[in-house]
């Protein structure tokens, strides 16, 4: 029998904040870039490529910005990375942040994020008044885990333990929300219950079924 949930785990990108998927998408358009050409350059060399590198916080913006090109050149592409990073700002879901609300009176709750240290806050936004907003979001959770202040990102696993000890919790305790399968199943080979969103509401009922209340607002 799995012990009862104490902490639940949000993802940023992708989960609270809407995807950056289509932002990346919309860019590859406006710059003749065939689609998914960005996706399929972060799959190359995964952990140790220019975007891994800078989630850890091992490079710094300027060294960021021209290894990524010079790896979307080895590849084909021509990517402006500045102009692309400035783009990446997201819409705040607030079905997500109603339920942070609502959970943390009774969860340990925790925003885990692959970021970098680019543009302001925790989310690389673009402009101080969505870093504001952003930041806004974040003083709902008990805690905020970036990974390039740590020196590791998801999905490694000390990534997931680092989370872990700061919450004082087992992973079989845990419930995680993520966008991407593979930062799950290093969760989910831990013990932890993971949910996949694609459509945000969908991921919601999801969690009230592994939680068994509701925790949204009616």
């Amino acid at each position: 029998m799995s012990p009862p949930i104490r902490a639940v785990l949000f993802d940023f990108g992708g989960v609270i904040l809407s995807s950056p998927i289509d932002e990346l998408l919309a860019y590859e358009a406006d710059v003749g870039l065939r689609a998914g050409f960005l996706q399929d350059l972060n799959k190359q060399q995964s952990d140790t490529n220019a975007w891994a590198r800078m989630e850890r916080g091992e490079l710094g913006e300027d060294e960021f910005y021209a290894l990524f090109e010079a790896e979307a050149r080895a590849l084909g592409g021509t990517v402006d990375a500045r102009t692309l990073f400035l783009r990446l700002t997201g819409r705040i879901r607030t079905e997500m942040v109603d339920a942070v609300r609502n959970l943390r009176s009774r969860y340990v709750t925790m925003c885990v994020t692959n970021n970098m240290r680019i543009g302001f806050g925790s989310a690389m936004a673009s402009t101080e008044a969505k870093a504001a907003e952003i930041a806004e979001v974040m003083t709902l959770f008990h805690h905020v885990v970036e990974s390039w202040k740590i020196g590791t990102r998801k999905p490694e696993r000390r990534f997931f333990e680092h989370a872990c000890g700061l919450a004082g919790v087992e992973a079989a305790e845990c419930v995680f929300l993520d966008d991407l399968g593979t930062n799950l199943k290093t969760a989910r080979a831990m013990g932890m219950r993971t949910i996949k969103v694609a459509d945000p509401r969908a991921a919601l009922d999801e969690l009230e079924g592994v939680l068994g209340h509701p925790v949204r607002t009616k």
